[in-house]
């Protein structure tokens, strides 16, 4: 898997940098966390604050278009990005949401 960094901008109201990237592989498109931890590495953060809002793979090629998010800490994070996102990007959030569910019905 090899990702290329297409844009990279610094947004400061909501504490992140947002990038553009393009990732190449071999097989099967790469899971959302081998994704996150190549980009937390490449741009020396913490893997808990990078977040894939899309990955659009690209139609007859081995290539997807990725929009990653770094925030400056996990807390600006979950107060700014949709749970949705959370949940797709951190698995182990939907599991606390559904024991979260199971107390209050039993």
């Amino acid at each position: 898997m090899e990702i290329k960094v297409e844009s990279e901008r610094s947004n400061p109201l909501l504490k992140r940098r947002e990038l553009h990237l393009r990732v190449s592989f071999n097989g099967k498109t790469p899971s959302r966390a081998e994704i996150r931890e190549k980009v937390a590495g490449m741009m020396n953060a913490e893997p808990s604050r990078v977040v894939l809002d899309y990955i659009k793979n690209e139609f007859g090629k081995r290539e997807a278009r990725i929009y990653a998010k770094i925030y400056d800490s996990e807390k600006d994070m979950k107060e700014i990005e949709d749970r949705h996102i959370l949940e797709r990007n951190f698995p182990e959030l939907k599991a606390e949401k559904k024991e979260e569910v199971a107390k209050q019905e039993g």
